[in-house]
């Protein structure tokens, strides 16, 4: 699909069917989220792929009652790192030389500029910081998917300690954000008909000339 007609398509599933996205789905899925656009090219998150049923039902135990958590294909959660530090810093710039090349006394200046960045941080600055880098994964998250024809819901209304707790998320230095339901569109789902409801293009988009 073209991006247009993909948005068009695309909306937050209410109901899913009671269908399996194949690995060869969800891989390009994947892929096209780990390539998201964020801040220096950081990647303050990890994404938990979801399918065992158990686990999901002590989710939905956290998750208000939305049985999307249960119901979908699979359920994606972006946990955020807990650690913004000289240490995830040197992570990256490890990462960079491999796949950069070069050493990392080449790289000293950005490392530098990176840790005094975060260091004029506070802890909660920190963490309004990764959840921004979460959104933007997110967002391409929900875009990605309706170009491959796969239906999605986001999802920020849960408990996210509760989340913690299941998935031993602390102890892995992380935390959840948000939550992406995967599959394929109930057809029964009556929101699926539904006219989408945005501001017209002439009160969202001023241009200034």
């Amino acid at each position: 699909m073209s991006p247009l007609n993909a948005l068009n398509w695309r909306y937050a599933v209410k109901q899913f069917a009671n269908t399996t996205l194949h690995p060869q789905q969800l891989e390009p899925l994947l892929e096209a989220i780990r390539l998201s656009p964020g801040a220096f090219g950081l990647q303050p998150y990890r994404l938990l792929l979801i399918s065992n049923p158990e686990l999901r039902s002590n989710l939905l135990l956290h998750s208000m009652g939305q049985n999307k958590v249960t119901k979908a294909s699979h359920l994606l959660v972006f946990a955020a790192v807990q650690q913004i530090d000289e240490a995830f810093v040197a992570d990256h710039i490890e990462c960079m030389t491999q796949q950069r090349g070069g050493t990392a006394e080449e790289y000293q200046g950005l490392e530098a500029h990176l840790n005094g960045y975060f260091r004029n941080m506070s802890d909660q600055e920190k963490v309004r910081w990764a959840d921004q880098q979460v959104f933007l994964a997110l967002g391409n998250c929900l875009t990605s998917a309706a170009l491959l024809g796969i239906d999605s819901c986001p999802m920020t209304g849960f408990n996210p300690e509760g989340y913690d707790q299941v998935l031993g998320l602390a102890e892995q230095g992380l935390r959840s954000v948000a939550t992406c339901a995967l599959g394929e569109r109930h057809a029964e789902d009556a929101a699926a008909d539904l006219p989408k409801v945005r501001l017209p293009a002439q009160v969202l988009t001023r241009v200034l000339v």
